[in-house]
């Protein structure tokens, strides 16, 4: 069978990979004319993630990428002291398997592991999907395909495409992120430096790897703002707005907006379809589970779901409706506890009051001061909540 994957970040990779193993005929096509190499931030890969690319045999990669973030340096306004966080001390009591990673690390490796058996085409794009299958592209003649899979990410192209408008489908939490490429010097090596305050948050990290540090922020408002995604100028103008008074080093990082290399800025927002297929046509990562980006461990589940679908689809024998069927009916309760997770914690690192955000700080920072018999027991009370991402069985198909 033939499989043509739209997006080569994350999920299209992964999913061509284990495609490509259990036979199937597979071609990737990009819209960005090379493999994105565009700064973006660092996410957390949990246990079945690893385990998923321990058995595709890049986890010693990923392991090399690791940005060993050590620990938190919190401010927040109105305490001189930051607060002190153990990164490694939480990540420990939450995960019996976690790996911190830059993204467009993440997907230069997973790309390099399925380049030699995937066709890849890049600077490329899907203009239409018959019902048959076939495919035409804005560059590149119209081909036929027996499935059609979008990888493509929040703004998925193949889900405008095959179920409709963007709009009928995206729930925003009331948050947005945004992401800066700024000079080395400005982070500390194995520390991220955080300033907190009422519905924002600012921090800036580096690795060893980077040529580069990168600062996050993060902020909540209680409309949604006026601006399109492709709209870099009124991203960065909207940025400087609701952090123009925050304290600390955060004018300096504001001041690289004018030469930053790389820059991202979104909506913290989910995806939720009744179902995520549509005749020959899926959807897998934040393109039709998306449970915000930050805050929800989408790349995790973006691993996962091209997991589970091309094992669903050797498991059905190519038979497309029925492990289109599967595919969901294993992945639907995880993704409906990750959307509300991710809601949670939104208000969470985003607190609305003052009490809120000394809680937050206070609290995370005691926390790693307890002994890491008392915090991983603390934690493992509760699958639904820090615990979450690691209670995803991984099947062997």
């Amino acid at each position: 069978m033939r499989v043509l994957i739209s997006g080569a970040s994350i999920a299209g990779p992964v999913l061509a990979h284990w495609l490509t193993r259990y036979g199937y005929e597979v071609t990737v096509v990009e819209r960005a004319p090379q493999p994105r190499k565009t700064g973006g931030h660092s996410v957390d890969l949990w246990r079945p993630a690893l385990d998923i690319a321990e058995r595709m045999g890049v986890l010693p990669a990923i392991q090399k990428r690791s940005t060993e973030t050590e620990r938190t340096l919190a401010y927040r306004p109105g305490v001189r002291r930051p607060a002190s966080i153990d990164n490694t001390k939480i990540f420990t009591a939450v995960s019996d398997r976690h790996i911190e990673v830059m993204r467009d690390d993440l997907s230069e490796i997973f790309y390099d592991a399925t380049r030699d058996a995937v066709e890849y085409v890049f600077a490329d794009s899907i203009t239409s999907i018959s019902e048959d299958g076939e495919v035409t592209f804005e560059q590149g003649g119209p081909r036929r395909f027996d499935l059609v899979v979008g990888a493509d990410g929040l703004h998925s192209n193949v889900r405008r495409l095959a179920f409709g408008p963007e709009s009928q489908f995206t729930h925003w939490v009331g948050a947005y992120l945004a992401v800066v490429s700024v000079p080395r010097d400005l982070a500390r090596d194995g520390a991220m430096i955080a300033y907190f305050d009422v519905g924002r948050t600012a921090m800036v990290y580096t690795a060893a790897h980077l040529d580069d540090a990168r600062v996050l922020f993060l902020f909540r408002t209680e409309r949604p703002l006026d601006y399109h995604h492709r709209d870099v100028a009124r991203q960065k103008t909207l940025l400087r707005e609701h952090f123009a008074n925050l304290d600390g080093h955060v004018p300096r990082w504001l001041a690289e907006l004018d030469r930053t290399p790389s820059f991202y800025f979104d909506s913290i927002t989910q995806i939720r379809l009744d179902t995520w297929s549509r005749g020959r046509v899926t959807l897998v990562g934040d393109a039709g589970l998306s449970p915000g980006p930050a805050i929800g461990a989408s790349t995790s589940l973006a691993v996962v779901s091209a997991y589970v679908l091309a094992g669903q689809l050797a498991a059905a024998g190519g038979d497309h409706t029925r492990a289109f069927a599967a595919y969901q009916a294993e992945l639907d309760e995880f993704v409906r506890r990750s959307r509300a997770f991710a809601r949670g914690m939104a208000k969470t690192l985003l607190p609305s009051h003052r009490l809120g955000l000394t809680l937050l700080v206070n609290g995370t920072e005691l926390a790693t001061r307890l002994p890491s018999g008392l915090t991983r027991w603390l934690t493992t009370l509760n699958s639904k909540g820090v615990r979450l991402f690691d209670s995803f069985p991984v099947q062997d198909y």
